[in-house]
């Protein structure tokens, strides 16, 4: 069996408490981000953990689950438009200084792997576009990669900085060319378009990738499942 820990602390980024489960022992850290408006026990009780049982017990993977804040964040129609993305930027540096800081210092390691399913996907591949340095693999499934429907029209630098589809074209880091990263879809997936959007950038840029559209695959559960440890065992 793999080890498993939770962890919750008051979080000076967003002014309250924080809660995260770690898997493993060791090995390469792995951020898997949940889906829309997820918990941190979420991607435990859907079954990737146990996706992910080999590489935990054999100390090649230690996964950090943290918890979401999108309700506060891109879900939230209750403040003006242009709240959101700055809600978002403290999830950000709440991810990099106090996530992948405990990360780094835990496993001895200085660049992570980032993953997540559907709204989890979008926050893979913002999180390691935004932040390349510190990310050597994103594997995305079923993710979205546009947050511009979650604006009411309104448009601004804070949204075009978490808004990998208008980011990255330009962005010239050359980390971004030693990146893995993966584009699971399925040819049933309603978030199919934005994957061949992105692989369209990631080409255009002579990135790397692999864009994964796996037959009669739809958008949920059973396709990650299978998608997820077969990206991890690329690392």
């Amino acid at each position: 069996m793999y080890e498993e820990a939770y962890h919750k602390w008051y979080s000076q980024k967003i002014g309250r408490d924080f809660e995260m489960l770690v898997f493993g022992h060791g090995g390469i850290p792995v951020v898997l981000f949940p889906t829309s408006k997820g918990r941190y026990y979420e991607n435990k009780d859907r079954g990737m953990i146990d996706a992910a049982a080999w590489f935990l017990e054999n100390g090649k993977l230690k996964i950090y689950c943290p918890d979401s804040i999108d309700a506060d964040s891109w879900y939230n129609k209750s403040v003006p438009a242009w709240m959101r993305p700055v809600n978002h930027n403290m999830y950000d540096s709440l991810i990099l200084d106090e996530v992948l800081g405990r990360a780094f210092y835990e496993t001895g390691h200085d660049r992570a792997v980032t993953a997540g399913c559907s709204f989890g996907g979008y926050h893979a591949a913002n999180f390691a576009f935004r932040h390349p340095d510190k990310v050597r693999a994103m594997f995305s499934m079923s993710g979205i990669f546009d947050m511009s429907a979650q604006m009411d029209g309104y448009y601004d630098d804070n949204l075009f900085y978490n808004n990998p589809v208008d980011f990255l074209p330009n962005d010239n880091d050359p980390n971004l060319w030693n990146m893995q990263v993966a584009l699971g879809t399925g040819d049933w997936d309603i978030c199919l378009g934005y994957n061949y959007e992105m692989a369209d950038i990631l080409s255009q840029k002579g990135m790397s990738y692999w864009l994964d559209v796996q037959p009669n695959g739809a958008h949920d559960w059973p396709l990650w499942l299978e998608q997820f440890p077969k990206y991890l065992s690329l690392i």
